[in-house]
């Protein structure tokens, strides 16, 4: 407990040197721009190329939420946003920390089950909105070892099973903290007075714990939340971005740690904000980005377990999900809620699982791959890979499957070299005809794969789709004379 303390008053110590030093030295504010890295294109290319072949990922909720299991005083439609949308005292909500003793937690487990269904990475919940701590940080006794009986490094352990098993681990941490006393605003609701709040020092501690993950745990990924709150600010972000890319240079921190998301959609301009990937929450965007992004999604309606929760989505929607953004150049980070046990709930595993079947037969269609070279497929997705000697797979991921056993294809005007079922291996060939602008591939009069069945398609160089063009006018009402424009776009 003693060496917390040194630590607390190390924080302080520096925060009044930060607050002092641009007054009485004007060069040490030069020293700390609060300007973002720039990289490269090699260099960011590079830092992001791992992330980019993953393609899959597990979202983890966990902490004292756990505990009420979404459930307060007759109300059950909480999670891990319990402590403000059931307006309970930050005292009171305290009082979880005894409770919170997950003895059948087992890391070994947990990363079992995400290399099973074919993730690639772990992005957990290090400290969500309410403040708790899920490691032994030096800045606070709000954390797992010292406010509960569990007393295990709950980071650590699985940080240390992940690379066992060759999971990358990352973490998600929230910007704002409804625990801590110099976080400002305060709730509507609370009671708690805010005399005496500082935020710089809030930003200070912040930083401290940002550095004693880094150093301690060295995440492939830094996933921040909670930006949106007047207190936080872009210069915030780019200096918190900049800081943490200054501690871990190839690091990948998401586009939530400054403020240019545009709400649960998670675009935004990667030249005016700091950020290395979008995040579209509970939703896929219509077409790609053009910027590297990932769609986080519930596995049922909450992040955090709600033990009344039982809207689960079906295994075959989360599969046409994941070809749907990889279809589209994307990232899926799918979530767990473990319960206050330690327990991933059986119906997440259970839908992981089969997954985790889907991807053993399929994965070389979802991992390294990159957008559709089509605009749009009538009866499903593609997505695409360069092979060795600069030719193409593309591999066609069909929803609808033909009952008249004839996939028709339209606008790839490339040399096709083979055809086979993806499942079946390249011996499988398929057969093809070409008529006018369609490629016809005979197909089984019954889909292989009762989720998704995967054809795949070796094509000579790059892919050349020709595709009708559009036409776009500025109104849809019938006049005399109206002016349209055409657009046509042929992917080289």
């Amino acid at each position: 407990m003693g060496s917390k303390r040194h630590w607390r008053i190390f924080i302080n110590l520096a925060v009044v040197i930060s607050l002092l030093c641009p007054l009485v030295l004007p060069s040490c504010a030069e020293s700390t721009s609060t300007s973002p890295e720039i990289d490269t294109k090699q260099q960011h290319d590079k830092r992001m190329a791992w992330w980019r072949e993953a393609r899959f990922g597990m979202f983890i909720h966990w902490g004292l939420y756990a505990v009420p299991a979404g459930e307060w005083k007759g109300t059950t439609n909480h999670a891990e946003w319990i402590l403000t949308t059931a307006q309970i005292p930050v005292k009171e909500y305290e009082k979880f920390c005894p409770q919170f003793n997950p003895v059948k937690f087992n890391a070994n487990e947990w990363v079992r089950i995400a290399k099973e269904a074919g993730m690639k990475y772990i992005v957990i919940t290090s400290k969500h909105h309410d403040g708790f701590c899920l490691w032994d940080s030096k800045l606070t006794d709000y954390d797992v070892i010292d406010a509960t009986p569990f007393k295990r490094d709950i980071l650590r352990e699985l940080t240390g099973e992940c690379k066992k098993q060759g999971i990358r681990m990352c973490f998600y941490h929230s910007i704002m903290d409804w625990h801590h006393p110099d976080y400002l605003p305060r709730r509507d609701w609370e009671k708690r007075s805010s005399e005496g709040a500082d935020f710089s020092r809030y930003v200070a501690y912040m930083k401290g714990q940002v550095t004693e993950i880094i150093e301690q745990y060295d995440p492939g990924v830094l996933w921040f939340d909670g930006e949106w709150e007047n207190t936080w600010d872009a210069d915030l972000g780019d200096d918190l971005y900049a800081y943490v890319r200054s501690l871990k240079p190839d690091i990948i921190v998401n586009n939530r740690v400054s403020k240019g998301r545009a709400g649960m959609a998670g675009t935004y301009d990667p030249k005016k904000f700091s950020g290395d990937f979008g995040t579209p929450e509970q939703e896929i965007p219509a077409t790609g980005l053009g910027y590297d992004w990932e769609t986080c999604m519930t596995i049922n309606n909450h992040w955090g377990y709600n033990k009344h929760d039982d809207n689960w989505k079906p295994t075959e929607d989360l599969i046409h999900k994941l070809v749907d953004i990889a279809s589209k150049g994307g990232n899926f980070l799918l979530n767990v809620g473990p319960t206050a046990e330690g327990l991933i709930p059986r119906p997440s595993v259970e839908r992981l699982q089969q997954m985790g079947d889907w991807l053993k037969v399929n994965g070389e269609s979802i991992y390294g791959t990159t957008a559709s070279p089509f605009r749009k497929l009538q009866w499903g997705r593609c997505t695409q890979k360069q092979l060795a000697n600069g030719d193409t797979r593309l591999y066609l991921h069909v929803l609808d499957w033909p009952t008249n056993g004839k996939l028709e294809l339209s606008g790839l005007d490339n040399k096709l070299l083979k055809a086979f079922l993806l499942a079946r291996g390249e011996h499988s060939s398929l057969r093809t005809t070409r008529k006018g602008n369609d490629l016809i591939i005979d197909v089984p009069s019954q889909a292989p794969d009762p989720m998704v069945s995967v054809v795949a398609l070796d094509i000579k160089g790059k892919p050349i789709v020709i595709e009708a063009p559009e036409i776009v006018a500025d109104s849809d009402t019938f006049v005399d004379k109206v002016q349209v424009a055409i657009k046509s776009d042929v992917s080289f």
